[in-house]
């Protein structure tokens, strides 16, 4: 039986994968057949470990450092993967942070824009530097993630980020619409509240408590459970999603 699941033969790049989401998501990738590039800024160690996890397995991944809001490093990103597994079939664009929560009468233009940068910016950078080899070969996946936030506006203090990551739904749908014709997909996933290192620095233990009492499914989520959707997205099992933002949040939001 064929398993439309087999990422063998494929690369991915999946940014800011040093902890939760993303390191989860390499390692998945790597597990469903996939050469991963692990990119992170500052968290070398969680992105060696995530690399070491792969290779104990058998699979092939490489860690590579790099600011995805400046294009020479995204740039020479790129040509790292490239050099090292060949071109990039499969782009997980997941760096980004809330860096700190501040109301509106408290939020700098500095600190807006380095918001706005980390999370969206970074996203086109790397979706740009990886589609001209696409649009070439007529293949490929990109895979946003971007956050419950984007839709409901996020919590308070997070007008910034919430802003950023509506912005990556809007751009995963104009994205969508202009590289589907050369059989490029686009998509995103869209997390709830899931445990990681993001809610253990912004959301306090009564928070969580209290986002889970309300989440229908009786729990926050965990980053392995993105992360299987994220691949799901990537396969050839999601060939004919195109521009859909799918929602991994146990009910918390239902569109």
């Amino acid at each position: 039986m064929r398993n439309y699941f087999d990422l063998s033969g494929k690369v991915a790049l999946v940014t800011g994968a040093g902890s939760g989401i993303g390191k989860a998501t390499a390692i998945a990738l790597a597990e469903a057949g996939a050469a991963v590039a692990i990119n992170y800024h500052r968290n070398e160690a969680g992105a060696t470990d995530a690399k070491q996890t792969i290779i104990n397995a058998g699979g092939r991944a490489l860690t590579i450092q790099a600011d995805v809001t400046k294009s020479a490093d995204v740039a020479r990103m790129v040509a790292e993967t490239v050099a090292a597994f060949g071109p990039v079939d499969i782009l997980v664009n997941n760096a980004g942070s809330l860096v700190e929560r501040l109301r509106l009468l408290e939020l700098t233009e500095e600190r807006w824009d380095e918001v706005i940068n980390l999370n969206l910016k970074s996203a086109f950078l790397c979706a740009q530097a990886v589609a001209a080899s696409m649009i070439e070969r007529k293949s490929g996946a990109i895979i946003n993630v971007t956050s419950i936030a984007g839709r409901n506006g996020g919590a308070l203090g997070s007008i910034h980020y919430s802003t950023a990551k509506g912005g990556m739904i809007t751009m995963t749908k104009g994205l969508a619409k202009e590289l589907a014709p050369s059989g490029v997909r686009v998509n995103a996933v869209s997390p709830g509240v899931i445990d990681t290192p993001f809610h253990e620095q912004f959301s306090t233990p009564e928070a969580m408590k209290n986002f889970a009492n309300i989440i229908p499914l009786g729990r926050v989520g965990k980053s392995e459970e993105v992360a299987r959707t994220i691949v799901y997205l990537a396969s050839e099992a999601a060939s004919f999603l195109i521009g859909e933002t799918i929602e991994v949040n146990g009910g918390m939001l239902m569109e």
